[in-house]
């Protein structure tokens, strides 16, 4: 017959090794995010600066962008935004702190793309 101790000790193990297989949970990045994009190509405007917030890892619209994504539990970000008549496509990764990564679209008419930066509010 097993002891209580040890069978309590098997559970534990069991709980552990879900745990640590599991994929890590995004909500790690939730919380208000400032987000620069700089043009690199085409006829937009050098940068624009926004606010981003991040909930359950999705992203979600923060000021007058609308934004829809998610973040997964490594930080990779997939994003889409619109405002107005713009649009466009981000990617990327967040780490605790920070982030950045490459985005396209078409901004008043202009197709552009370069790359984001973030920081965590």
């Amino acid at each position: 017959m097993i002891s209580a101790s040890l069978k309590t000790s098997a559970r534990l193990a069991a709980v552990a090794a879900i745990l640590l297989s599991a994929p890590a949970f995004a909500g790690g990045f939730d919380g208000p995010w400032s987000v620069t994009i700089a043009t690199q190509s085409g006829n937009c405007d050098a940068a624009y600066a926004f606010p981003m917030r991040v909930a359950g890892g999705r992203v979600i619209t923060s000021g007058g962008t609308t934004m829809s994504g998610s973040v997964s539990g490594s930080g990779a970000v997939n994003v889409s935004l619109v405002q107005g008549s713009s649009n466009g496509r981000a990617s990327g990764r967040l780490s605790a702190t920070s982030g950045g990564g490459t985005w396209s679209g078409t901004l008043n008419g202009s197709r552009c793309s370069g790359y984001w930066q973030a920081t965590r509010q």
